[in-house]
């Protein structure tokens, strides 16, 4: 795909994404994709082939996007719990942003038992950030700051955690608890790891 085509696929992505956030995801079309694009319904359709098609390379899209930055972040720091805290931040990036992410992906595993093209794709990003919780343990186990008996059920916890907690905060509807939620979370992870300070 030459680097305009790439682009141009992008912008539609985009536009689903800001589509199905204000819309949600049962009232979207693809001539409501394009409008929000920019473009014409038929540049929409050259690009995919329906708006399933819309939709799964969208959710491949923001999941991918969302686990490189996640590593990235925490690839960045040295020590096991600076791992764990910068994971944690990015995961609670911000209100707004958190807000539109989770009523898109919310709306997306609504989708899911009758789209094995999403579950797919959404197991691959739980498989992602499984292995960045896997490897913030693993360290903290051989610095000796994790107390771990199984690892990849930790890892699948912390996620959990993440997820229960940002969803829960999403649900009281009100921005200024952002930041409580996120220290519950932390706080109850660490507990989980069983950290040693």
């Amino acid at each position: 795909m030459s680097k305009k085509a790439e682009q141009r696929r992008k912008q539609i992505l985009k536009a689903a994404f800001q589509a199905a956030s204000e819309k949600g995801y049962e009232s979207v079309t693809l001539q409501d994709i394009a409008d929000y694009a920019n473009v014409s319904k038929g540049v929409t359709n050259y690009y995919f082939e329906n708006k399933a098609d819309v939709f799964a390379q969208l959710l491949e899209w923001i999941t991918t996007r969302i686990y490189e930055k996640e590593a990235r972040f925490v690839d960045e720091k040295e020590t096991a719990i600076e791992k764990l805290e910068a994971y944690i931040n990015q995961v609670f990036i911000s209100p707004e942003e958190n807000k539109t992410f989770y009523r898109v992906y919310l709306d997306f595993l609504a989708q899911m038992k009758n789209n094995d093209r999403y579950k797919a794709i959404n197991q691959q990003f739980y498989e992602n950030c499984w292995s960045i919780g896997k490897n913030i343990i693993l360290q903290g186990v051989e610095e000796n700051v994790f107390r771990v008996d199984n690892i990849e059920q930790t890892a699948i916890s912390i996620r959990c955690m993440i997820d229960g907690s940002l969803i829960q905060w999403l649900m009281r509807d009100d921005d200024s608890l952002h930041h409580y939620y996120r220290t519950i979370c932390y706080n109850s992870i660490l507990q989980i790891l069983h950290y040693k300070r």
